[in-house]
């Protein structure tokens, strides 16, 4: 399950109304906000796609001028790829 870090710039004014729509999506977490628009979140996603998918959702968001991503941990995808790797065969160590 990736989970990522990210700073949600917005216009200052439009932080309490960026914090509530932003609190209503699936596995957005927010985690604070200061007066000049950043807003600090934390999101979960099932994979590295709907991650993706999660952050460019947010992009659009009406009052959303940057997403920035701080921390990305896929380590359980990575696992995950590496195993289904090593039973077909195609993985090889250099």
């Amino acid at each position: 399950m990736p989970i990522a870090g990210v700073v949600i710039s917005v216009h200052p004014v439009s932080v309490p109304s960026a914090i509530a729509d932003l609190s209503s999506l699936d596995g957005v977490e927010i985690h604070g906000s200061d007066a000049r628009g950043n807003i600090v979140a934390v999101l979960e996603a099932a994979s590295t796609g709907e991650m993706e998918q999660c952050i460019r959702h947010i992009s659009g968001q009406e009052h959303v001028l940057h997403v920035g991503l701080t921390y990305l941990n896929v380590e359980d995808e990575a696992e995950h790829s590496s195993a289904v790797e090593g039973r077909s065969g195609s993985y090889r160590e250099s």
